[in-house]
């Protein structure tokens, strides 16, 4: 049986054309994150790492690698936004990508419009199905097993104000599938976006 798997320890490569390990992890929600700097400059970028990570009261974060505008933002102003990318914002957000100076303003470089915030003084993306107003909690460097400081960041934040756009509400719920959120799969170039969904109830004890 071990022929049908292959193994290998990331320390000493994986031994085959790309490295599978994004690919695995897939697909995944990007973080699409706005912010501002102290001297007013507005960020907007996307993030491939980003997730949930509680509920009451609601967490989200993303990790930079390399200390980027929207860390080096976030860490002077303590504040941030998420941007939902629905399929129809996908060429835009992968605009908002490009290596630009930080005093460029991604949102005019996509022709994207701004929403103002309501509980933060950065703007969302007035154009996504939703969007999550946030409060910095902490910025941590990651480190490895060796201790060793990794060119890795990780932002957390508390969610203080939600943005829905009404036509994604359908009898008070939030239409995930006509939302349809992009997110990376695969390898550099590679996007999912939802297909067909299927329901599961949680077992009871």
């Amino acid at each position: 049986m071990t022929n049908a798997v292959h193994f290998y320890d990331p320390r000493e490569g994986h031994n085959l054309p790309h490295d599978p390990f994004k690919a695995i992890l897939a697909p995944r929600v990007i973080g699409w994150i706005a912010s501002r700097s102290a001297s007013g400059h507005v960020n907007l970028a996307p993030y491939s790492f980003f997730g949930a990570f509680a509920t009451f009261p609601p967490i989200i974060g993303f990790c930079s690698e390399g200390f980027k505008d929207s860390i080096r933002n976030i860490e002077e102003t303590g504040e941030f936004v998420w941007n939902l990318t629905s399929r129809e914002l996908a060429a835009a957000m992968n605009q908002t990508s490009a290596p630009v100076a930080a005093d460029v303003d991604e949102f005019e470089l996509a022709g994207l419009a701004k929403a103002p915030g309501r509980n933060v003084n950065v703007p969302h993306v007035a154009a996504a199905p939703a969007a999550l107003e946030c409060k910095l909690l902490q910025v941590v460097r990651l480190h490895d097993l060796d201790g060793k400081p990794m060119n890795n960041w990780l932002t957390l934040g508390q969610v203080v104000g939600v943005h829905i756009r009404q036509e994604y509400l359908k009898d008070g719920l939030f239409g995930t599938h006509a939302a349809q959120p992009v997110m990376r799969a695969g390898y550099q170039a590679d996007y999912a976006q939802i297909g067909e969904m299927f329901q599961m109830t949680r077992p009871t004890a």
